[in-house]
């Protein structure tokens, strides 16, 4: 009951983050846990037999983890200039308030009053991004990360790059769309987009999360229904122990 719980609290946070931009469903996975072994497979049956099968009882089941599923999710168009989504395999790097590095797949960027491209939530955006002229009347970015800036001084370019991971499931969830680089995910390495695997960028558009609502309600239904069979095996076990307390009596 309590792996079941669980499991409806990851879907209920799928559920909620259903319109979160660059958000990618969590899937859970399950473990049977160790079996008292009453008798052994291979045990000795007297006469030179051996038993072919033997007798176990299961103790239940456990989370083994909760995992990040990266698959793209749809794209949608904006129209806003600083609005870029990556299609394909990458996340931009962002810088947080303790100089430390975390990673997203949110592209809804902004210009701070120093012209310094940021999060919603002001923190910079590396990935080779440079800081933008006040007065600019032009931003383009092109899919392969060719950003071209029409400044009062002249025409600016620079190359956005993009970040990826060896295993970008072991990454940890920091909350605000971002991911934080572990053990696990293995280092960051840097690519040029829509080069050597590297996802491209498309301007003007969000990637929308890849949650599927259906899917989610479905295993919602499923979770339910197992939490409240597993709650009546317990109660049929108890009502069985009461009738055995009672004829021993």
């Amino acid at each position: 009951m309590e792996a079941q719980q669980l499991n409806l609290n990851t879907i209920a946070n799928n559920l909620a983050n259903a319109n979160t931009t660059g958000f990618k469903r969590s899937k859970i996975e399950f473990q049977d846990l160790l079996y008292q072994k009453t008798r052994e497979v291979g045990a000795e049956a007297g006469g030179g037999n051996v038993v072919p099968t033997g007798v176990e009882s299961g103790y239940g089941t456990r989370v083994a983890s909760t995992t990040k599923v990266f698959s793209q999710g749809q794209l949608k168009q904006t129209g806003e200039k600083y609005d870029m989504a990556i299609e394909g395999d990458g996340f931009l790097q962002i810088q947080r308030a303790d100089g430390t590095f975390a990673y997203t797949r949110d592209g809804a960027l902004k210009v701070n009053g120093q012209g310094r491209v940021t999060t919603s939530d002001g923190m910079p955006v590396l990935s080779g991004f440079q800081p933008i002229p006040p007065g600019s009347t032009g931003f383009s970015v092109s899919p392969s990360g060719e950003v071209t800036v029409q400044g009062p001084s002249g025409t600016q370019t620079f190359r956005v790059q993009l970040a990826r991971f060896a295993n970008p499931s072991g990454l940890r969830s920091l909350g605000g769309n971002l991911y934080e680089e572990t053990a696990g995910s293995g280092t960051a390495a840097q690519g040029n987009p829509g080069e050597d695997g590297y996802g491209t960028l498309t301007q003007g558009f969000l990637e929308s999360s890849n949650v599927n609502i259906v899917e989610e309600m479905v295993n919602m239904i499923q979770a339910q229904r197992a939490y409240e069979i597993n709650s009546k095996a317990i109660q049929t076990s108890d009502s069985m122990l009461e009738q055995i307390a009672q004829i021993k009596r």
